[in-house]
């Protein structure tokens, strides 16, 4: 049984909880992105703000700062989702 995963650009998006993983987990890096407050908007509740990080996934690197390679906060899920993209693409074409 195959899984089907909501696909951006791409690459897959995996939500749980509130952390939302952009990429794919066998490749060097992942877009991790933790939604920190939501809003209302028309009646539904959506992502306000997110904590953005671009994440190393190598299980030889124990250290969880090691294994950050940049973050930011931005504002609304699209925001996060294009800058992590810009970030995995560049880093996943300098590897």
């Amino acid at each position: 049984m195959s899984q089907e995963f909501l696909m951006y650009k791409g690459k897959p998006l995996v939500k749980s909880g509130n952390t939302i993983y952009y990429g794919y987990m066998d490749q060097p890096v992942v877009a991790i992105m933790q939604i920190v407050s939501t809003r209302e908007l028309q009646g539904v509740e959506v992502a306000d703000k997110i904590n953005l990080q671009l994440f190393k996934t190598d299980p030889a690197i124990t250290k969880l700062k090691d294994k950050i390679i940049k973050k930011a906060e931005r504002k609304g899920l699209y925001s996060a989702l294009e800058t992590g993209s810009i970030w995995l693409e560049r880093e996943l074409k300098a590897k």
